[in-house]
């Protein structure tokens, strides 16, 4: 059983640093938007623009005995009603056992139990095949896709707009 709670720098980036091993794996993750390898200035810095540009939170997900397995933030548009999830990642030891798929699911229970969201939406490259997947499985549908959007080193990428309405 996992659980949210929100992210804590001192204690938990020391864990989520390791989850990224590669510039490529990296860039898929957070376009980025984050420097390779992550170091936690960067990372906090990142992280609080994105709170005082759209009111973005961190939260990780941990198991019953408090270890972070994932991590996401969260903002809510109040224009639209519409929750954003970025940066969604777990632990690379915990991919393929459905660990991603039940943080999702609870994320998405807080912005519509909790922050009254109409709709989650969240983007990820359709090149990024097995993330897509998982959110797909969660509900999460194509609402359109831009092609071409993103480059790195010699490949080009688009970028999906996937969206969880309420009620889905």
């Amino acid at each position: 059983m996992l659980r949210l709670r929100p992210y804590f720098p001192k204690q938990d980036f020391d864990t989520i640093k390791n989850w990224v091993t590669d510039a490529r794996t990296h860039a898929m993750w957070c376009a980025n938007l984050f420097t390779y390898p992550i170091e936690q200035e960067n990372f906090e810095s990142v992280l609080l623009n994105f709170n005082e540009r759209f009111g973005d939170s961190p939260f990780v997900a941990t198991d019953e005995a408090g270890k972070v397995l994932g991590f996401f933030s969260y903002s809510l548009n109040l224009t639209t009603n519409e929750g954003k999830l970025k940066f969604v990642v777990v632990d690379p030891e915990c991919r393929g056992k459905g660990l991603a798929k039940e943080m999702l699911k609870l994320a998405a229970n807080y912005a519509f139990e909790i922050t009254k969201a109409d709709a989650v939406l969240l983007s990820v490259f359709p090149e990024n095949v097995r993330a897509k997947k998982c959110y797909e499985r969660v509900g999460f549908r194509e609402k359109h896709t831009d092609e071409n959007a993103f480059h790195f080193q010699d490949e080009c990428w688009g970028r999906c707009s996937m969206i969880l309405k309420r009620g889905n």
